[in-house]
């Protein structure tokens, strides 16, 4: 009987290249309509003006994220490309979060940034970003920015390799979701009335 063994190494090189390759699959035509589009598609299709509304608004309170992903811009489908506007109200932070799906180049255009990131081996990277600065976030690392100035408020713009790279928030994913208090109260080395606290303070309000 022939061996297996050439067959499951194809099989398994073949699954390891599907990995490294992991992002937003090719498509074979120019662009994706929508299914639900029941005419054709013209210019408006590929223009989005959901930013428009922050030209000329008042400064956010806390902080904001104005997303520009295929959920928000159906013509992104299949263009792997994303965007976001960041607003950083004085003392404000975006928590510490990771995208699963795509790295991030974040760039200053207004005010000060404190930002880092932690790497695979635990190590974190930090910086002072200054107006005009673009700083780079590595696929999937948990990172964050934080916008020391107590007085001055912050904007950054955002610019992703894919069109849904997806946002896991820390605190959220952690706190939120429902895991079990004793889970989290032995992973973290504190108590169950420590995490319940944490719980509470992050619960939606209502």
């Amino acid at each position: 009987m022939a061996s297996k063994t050439p067959s499951l190494l194809i099989i398994f090189s073949f699954a390891l290249l599907q990995m490294t390759m992991a992002a937003d699959p090719d498509i074979l035509t120019d662009f994706i309509v929508p299914a639900n589009a029941t005419q054709g598609v013209d210019g408006n299709f590929f223009t989005f003006t959901g930013l428009r509304a922050l030209f000329g608004a008042d400064p956010p309170t806390t902080f904001k994220v104005s997303k520009v992903s295929m959920a928000e811009f159906p013509a992104l489908n299949g263009q792997s490309v994303g965007y976001a506007v960041l607003q950083y109200p004085a003392g404000t932070t975006n928590p510490p979060h990771t995208h699963p799906r795509s790295a991030e180049l974040l760039f200053v255009i207004d005010g000060t940034l404190d930002v880092g990131f932690v790497d695979t081996t635990n190590k974190l990277y930090t910086q002072s970003l200054q107006t005009g600065d673009i700083f780079v976030f590595p696929k999937g690392l948990v990172h964050f920015q934080y916008n020391a100035d107590p007085q001055n408020s912050a904007v950054a713009i955002s610019a992703f390799g894919s069109a849904n790279a997806g946002t896991v928030s820390l605190p959220n994913t952690l706190f939120v979701t429902g895991i079990d208090d004793n889970v989290l109260a032995i992973s973290f080395k504190t108590d169950v009335a420590t995490i319940q606290k944490l719980k509470a303070g992050l619960a939606p309000r209502a």
